[in-house]
Formats: structure tokens, C-alpha cells, sequence
């Protein structure tokens, strides 16, 4: 059984007894200890040590840093390039370390390794390091700011590049956490709660992840019930099959076109009409795209804003796609309208849960939306009609 690879990032000199003690802490668990001063990396003799132990962090199940006084040696060129710097300043909102490429440290650039290829970060930075950071944060862009030295710091003229590592981390959108140790036990104890926390979180995960496959099945299950119960109605009908690819193809549009909640929706399986028609019924007369926001769960969803001819919008969701949705629409309507008035009824009896979720009217201009969202205050949403 594979061991977990752990790399652990640091300067050497200052923190030598730290690492060894973590070293055994990290052997103690099960786990496998990669570091450089224990010649766990592999140096190859065609290439410098630093792109050697950027070559290892890749490899690395997580990757544990110590942010101590010291700075450290500044990475060399071939290593440099090994790192996608580009890449890594849309991970972090305080990118001036990624700016100053020059001053970047083997450690540092060994961490933002591991960020490019999301190995897990666990960041320890020494309490006084910490303290100063805050003052270094109060100063910063002040005259002042370049004459302050740092007693945590052993060399004045590192402290900018320290203190800018520490906010890349803590301000990254994933993985930001930082913990300030005292002593090595304050990394022990951190480390043991959050590895055990992952431990359980993954348990929970697959769980839920069987649970979620069960229900699946059931509702695998009943719609095949239900596929059997239209063909069933239909009869002898030789556009049985017909009906039946329909309710599979067209679920999608049917979710659309019921959400924006109309008070007749006869017209679906009347005379074939065009996709103009349907938006004329709601209104709508342009589309734009919305960078995705964060819905009431914290996830991101990819919005689609309809234009309405009084100035307001519908939020979309972006699965509905106008271009994709002009396309099944015109599917549909070449349908022949029986054919259609079965794929509806039964589409509208699979669906239970409410369908303003996909399609939700904003009572404001896009301008005034914009403002409001700065502004952190957005009207309740309205009913798609």
C-alpha cells in the first residue's frame, strides 16, 4: 500500500530541529516525509537542487510549509520556469509576490508548485512572523513603510518578500487557511485535526456519493416506468418512438418554457410557431452573458441575462443556452402536435420541484442590477412572468 507523499517546505538553517521533529511526527502517522535535507528528493545530476525539488513537490500527496525568519536562497532560473507564475495570479487576490519574480525563494516557489497542481497546501507561519506581518499590512504604501525592521526577521531587506508570501496564501480563493504556531506541538496538534477532518469528510463524501447513485437508480427505475406507461398510451402509434426519444430530448425545454411560468401553454402543441414567437409571449428581445455568481449554497452558477423590451432582464441559467434552445425549439415544433401534447403532459408530471430556480426576473435595469450587486443589495427575486 502507498504511503502519503508529504513534502515539507521550509528554510533549513533556522527551523533544522523543527523539521526533523516533524519529520518523525510525520513517520509516526504513516505517512512518508519528503525533504530535501534528508535527501528524500531526487537530484538529478543534469538539473540545479531547486528543479529537483520542484520536480518532487509535483509529485507530493500534500505539501506542508513552515514560514519562518528567513527568506532563504532565491530560486535560480531553470526552476523559475518550471512554475507557471501566469497561471497561479488568478488564484490569489494579493499577487505582488508573483510580480517580483526575481525575489522568489526555492521554498516559496516550491509552494506555488503545489498550488499550480492543486496538491494541498497546509501553511504554519511562526507567531512573531505573524505579528509583524500585521504591522507590515498597517504601513504598507507609506513613506514609512521601507524604514521599519522587523525583529522576527533576520534580514530587513527580506521582510517585503515574506510578508507578500504570507498573502498570496491567505488570500487565495481555495485552500487560504493559515495557522501561527508557537512551538512545534501547535503544528502536531493542527495537523492531526485537520488530516482526521479530511479523513471523516471523505467517509461522509462516499456516502453520500452511494446514497446519491441509489437514487439514481430509482429514479432511473421510474422513468423507464414511465417511458413504458407513454409508449403504453400511445398504442399502436407509429410515432411511439417518436414520443418516446421526445420526453429523453426535450426535458431541457420544457424546463425552460414552464419556468417562465405562463398562464396558457397551449401554444406548444397548437400550429408549429417560431422561436420568436415564444419570446415575443415573454417578452424578451436580446440575451447577454453574466459572470457566474454564488447562489444561496455558496455554488457558482453560470448566468445568461434575458432582455426584456421594459428595460428589466430574467436571470438564466446558463445550461439554457438561447442558441441551443432556438435549435430544440424548432426540433420540437416539427413535431407533429399530438406527438407534442403527450411529451408535455408527461414532462410536466416528472417534474415536481419548482421551476423558478432556473428562470428568476430582476425588476431592475442591468445598470442598476450591476449597482446593486456593488453595492451588496438585490431585490427579492420575482416570478418569471
Amino acid at each position: 500500500m502507498a504511503s502519503l507523499r508529504v513534502f515539507v517546505s521550509s528554510t533549513c538553517y533556522d527551523l533544522s530541529i523543527i523539521r526533523g521533529q516533524l519529520r518523525q511526527f510525520i513517520e509516526n502517522l504513516g505517512h512518508e516525509p519528503v525533504m530535501s535535507d534528508y535527501n528524500d528528493a531526487l537530484y538529478d545530476p543534469r538539473e540545479h537542487t531547486h528543479t529537483s525539488c520542484i520536480d518532487e513537490v509535483a509529485g507530493a500527496d500534500a505539501v506542508v510549509v513552515i514560514i519562518g525568519s528567513r527568506f532563504g536562497g532565491r530560486s535560480v532560473p531553470s526552476a523559475l520556469y518550471k512554475v507557471d507564475l501566469e497561471a497561479l495570479a488568478a488564484v490569489s487576490k494579493s499577487n505582488d509576490l508573483l510580480k517580483a519574480k526575481d525575489n522568489i525563494s526555492i521554498t516559496q516557489l516550491e509552494v506555488l508548485k503545489a498550488v499550480e497542481r492543486s496538491v494541498p497546501v497546509f501553511a504554519f507561519v511562526d507567531e512573531r512572523v505573524m505579528h509583524d506581518h500585521a504591522t507590515y499590512e498597517r504601513n504598507k504604501g507609506k513613506p514609512i513603510a521601507d524604514q521599519i525592521e522587523y525583529s522576527s526577521i533576520e534580514k530587513p531587506e527580506t521582510a517585503k518578500y515574506i510578508f507578500e508570501f504570507i498573502n498570496f496564501l491567505r488570500h487565495r480563493v481555495t485552500n487560504n487557511g493559515i495557522t501561527n504556531f508557537n512551538k512545534l506541538q501547535d503544528i502536531e496538534d493542527a495537523l492531526k485535526k485537520q488530516w482526521s477532518g479530511l479523513l471523516q469528510k471523505l467517509h461522509f463524501e462516499q456516502r453520500a456519493k452511494q446514497q446519491e447513485g441509489r437514487r439514481i437508480d430509482a429514479l432511473t427505475e421510474q422513468f423507464e416506468d414511465l417511458k413504458a406507461a407513454i409508449l403504453a398510451a400511445v398504442g399502436g402509434s407509429k410515432n411511439e418512438k417518436e414520443v418516446a426519444r421526445g420526453v429523453v430530448r426535450f426535458r431541457k425545454l420544457v424546463d425552460l418554457v414552464r419556468a417562465f411560468e405562463l398562464p396558457d401553454y397551449s401554444f406548444l402543441f397548437g400550429p408549429a410557431i417560431p422561436w420568436g414567437e415564444f419570446l415575443k409571449r415573454v417578452d424578451v428581445v436580446d440575451f447577454t452573458r453574466f459572470p457566474a455568481v454564488d447562489d444561496e449554497r455558496g455554488m457558482r452558477r453560470p448566468l445568461v441575462r434575458w432582455l426584456r423590451a421594459d428595460g428589466t432582464f430574467y436571470e438564466v441559467e446558463r445550461m439554457f443556452d438561447p442558441a441551443d434552445m432556438s435549435s430544440e425549439w424548432d426540433a420540437f415544433m416539427r413535431i407533429d402536435e399530438e406527438s407534442r401534447a403527450v411529451i408535455y403532459d408527461a414532462l410536466n408530471e416528472m417534474r415536481t420541484m419548482p421551476m423558478r430556480r432556473f428562470v428568476r426576473h430582476i425588476p431592475l435595469t442591468p445598470a442598476e442590477a450591476d449597482e446593486r450587486t456593488r453595492q451588496r443589495v438585490m431585490p427579492e427575486f420575482e416570478p418569471a412572468t
